[in-house]
Order: C-alpha cells, then structure tokens, then sequence
C-alpha cells in the first residue's frame, strides 16, 4: 500500500463549525479512507498554511485522488493537497533509475 502526506486548510465557515461544536475529525475522514481501501496513519491539528496534516495509507494513486475529490467536494476545505510519499528504498531505487535513464538537459551541449 502506498503513503500519502495529506494537508488540508479549513474554510471560515468549517472553523466556526468546529469552535461551535469541538470533535475529532480524525474518526469520519478513517471511515473515508477505508471505504476506499486504505487506512489512516496518523493526523494531526496545525497552524499556518494547513490546519490538519495527516499521513494516510491507500491503495493506489486513483484512491488517493478520490479521497481528495471527495474532501474538496464537501466545501469544507478551502484547500487540499495530497503528496505520494516514497519509502527510503523505493527513493533510492528512483535514484538509480534516474542514473540511467539517459535524460539529457536543454542545456546539455548537443553533438553534431
């Protein structure tokens, strides 16, 4: 199963929501994620660009984005982003395949 780092920011309206009446979001976005095959690491409230942080394991790219739709649909959310997180191994064997991809930059000197 894949990770994904979930950020979100809370409109206005969704904050007052919230002071009104204080509960845990954590139990209703896991029970989200696991119609959709996945499960919830861990979430965490924040201040600054993003007020909620999560880490959520999912099946696919195609769940992750469906997740995601699915939060941005509701309205509550003024912003969600979702990032695919790779395990160290997997980065390091990106890196390898990037050594031998054969990628030449624009600025690469071009032979005659």
């Amino acid at each position: 199963m894949a990770s994904y780092l979930i950020q979100v920011s809370y409109t206005p309206e969704a904050w007052a929501s919230l002071v009104k009446n204080p509960h845990d979001r954590a139990e209703v976005v896991g029970t989200a994620v696991q119609k959709l095959g996945g499960r919830i690491e861990r979430f965490w409230m924040s201040f600054g660009e993003y007020d909620v942080v999560g880490v959520a394991e999912l099946p696919n790219n195609v769940a992750a984005a469906a997740f995601a739709m699915a939060v941005a649909a509701g309205g509550a959310c003024r912003n969600v982003k979702t990032t695919p997180l790779l395990t160290t191994q997997e980065g390091l064997e990106a890196l390898k395949q990037a050594a031998t991809s054969g990628y030449k930059p624009v600025t690469a000197a071009a032979t005659a």
